[in-house]
């Protein structure tokens, strides 16, 4: 067998870069070549993942040829016994380095990973608390936002914040940020996106650094700030990687603060265990802005970049653009250019309403989705959409989610399982007892349902129910 992997790695050498060879190819063993299985060891999950994806096609070809055994399949053994080989040897390579480097005391420290040191942050200057306009639809996460900032680490962690893209979780991420390195200036602060993180970890693991990625996430790290948590789903490695990241800092009382764009049982292809994680804290909403909070968005973005915007072109343009606080912001800065630039003037009425339709001009009105009647349903019992998605049963949050899943059911047909996913991981059949229970209920009349069920109806402009 040891001939057989030689040959086969003599052959594939010239194939690869000397780089990718040393790093990906030369680090396997094989361990059993019997009944066309090619049993590999390997130093670490990721390997498995990372070659069957770049250099499978390459590995089975070699030894097709060297063994003469065609459909060949491969299995993985992970041996730790590699990974601390690889550990000694970059460790190794870097003292060797370090004693033969000539004495440079005035250079500065190289960076450790990719790019930024770990003095770095990465917040964004722009986004703070002071410059977040506070409204109806995002209440609880500004709230929730200032008292982590506040006592990190003790209250509201993790703190989880979701909603749709431009409602502002970054902002507010970003707010948290600043505010703890206000009260508290060697907060070591790291905001990054879980795609950085991602490429981070495959770097980290190509170059033998893991050991120092770890340090950078989990012991130089006072607050991390991840946005975007949705990038790992079916990322196993890096969600593994991430999972003890989390708990490293959560029992080391280090607050920890992610975004989505889903509620956390909504993100498919995300282990069970970092779902439940993120419940542990606070998850918190952000719903799109109603028409005063659009209106006073612009008032601020106007008065931040000076821009002369009166009361009537502010409320045109609010009314124009519904849904999303970055196109709110992009569409006053694009009017404002056009205003300059182009026709020497202020935004008046005349040119904001000819612009407004060549710059965005509206979609027709959306057909009704269950996420629409989740948040009248929201709105008329007066509950978060967070707690309409818990698993709580006390009847205050129980009666108003049987209700919106039983309106979903009668006027979108969703299927029960697929009304059970939308409404935070529930079984098909919690959610066929509901619309039958409910159902129950509307037929004999019952005065409670009807007036929920009808103003229900009426928040999202549907029919009523024959």
């Amino acid at each position: 067998m040891s001939h057989l992997w030689e040959s086969a790695l003599l052959a594939l050498r010239p194939r690869l870069s000397e780089e990718n060879f040393r790093t990906w190819l030369e680090p396997l063993a094989l361990e059993r070549f019997e009944d066309g299985v090619v049993t590999l060891r390997i130093p670490n999950r990721f390997y498995a993942d990372w070659i069957s994806s770049q250099y499978l096609p390459l590995i089975l070809d070699a030894l097709t040829q060297e063994s003469g055994t065609t459909d060949l399949q491969v299995e993985w053994v992970v041996d730790e016994s590699l990974q601390k080989s690889l550990d000694e040897q970059a460790e190794e390579a870097r003292r060797v380095a370090s004693a033969t480097r000539p004495p440079t005391p005035s250079a500065p420290p190289p960076p450790p990973l990719e790019s930024g040191a770990p003095a770095e942050s990465g917040l964004n200057p722009k986004y703070r608390f002071d410059n977040f306009i506070v409204g109806p639809s995002n209440q609880l996460a500004h709230a929730a936002s200032v008292a982590a900032a506040s006592s990190p680490g003790a209250r509201y962690n993790p703190l989880f914040i979701y909603g749709g893209v431009g409602l502002g979780k970054t902002h507010l991420v970003n707010a948290i940020g600043h505010r703890i390195r206000q009260e508290k200036a060697d907060a070591r602060v790291l905001f990054v996106s879980a795609e950085r993180f991602t490429n981070e970890f495959i770097w980290a693991l190509q170059n033998h650094r893991i050991s120092e990625f770890r340090e950078r996430y989990r012991r130089r790290c006072d607050v991390l700030c991840i946005d975007d948590i949705q990038f790992l789903a079916g990322r196993e490695q890096t969600q593994e990687e991430f999972f003890h990241t989390f708990n490293a800092l959560y029992h080391a009382d280090r607050q920890i603060v992610v975004t989505s764009d889903v509620y956390p049982q909504q993100i498919r292809e995300m282990e069970e265990r970092l779902v439940s994680r993120f419940q542990w804290g606070l998850v918190a909403d952000i719903q799109a802005p109603a028409i005063d909070t659009r209106i006073a968005i612009l008032k601020k973005k106007a008065e931040q970049e000076q821009i002369a915007l009166d009361d009537e072109v502010a409320l045109l343009i609010a009314q124009h653009v519904q849904s999303n606080v970055r196109e709110l912001e992009g569409t006053l800065l694009r009017l404002a250019v056009k205003a300059e630039l182009v026709n020497k003037r202020v935004i008046d009425v005349e040119l904001a309403t000819s612009a407004l339709g060549a710059i965005a001009p509206r979609v027709p009105e959306k057909q009704t989705t269950v996420e629409d009647i989740q948040r009248a349903a929201c709105e008329y019992f007066g509950i978060r959409l967070a707690e309409l998605k818990s698993h709580r049963r006390h009847r205050a949050v129980s009666f108003p989610r049987m209700v919106a899943m039983f309106v979903c059911r009668q006027h979108l047909n969703t299927s029960y399982p697929s009304l059970g996913d939308l409404f935070g991981g529930k079984d098909h059949t919690t959610v066929l007892s509901a619309c039958r229970k409910i159902g129950g209920l509307y037929d004999s009349e019952d005065r409670e349902v009807l007036q929920a069920v009808a103003a229900i109806e009426r928040k999202v402009g549907l029919p009523p129910l024959e």
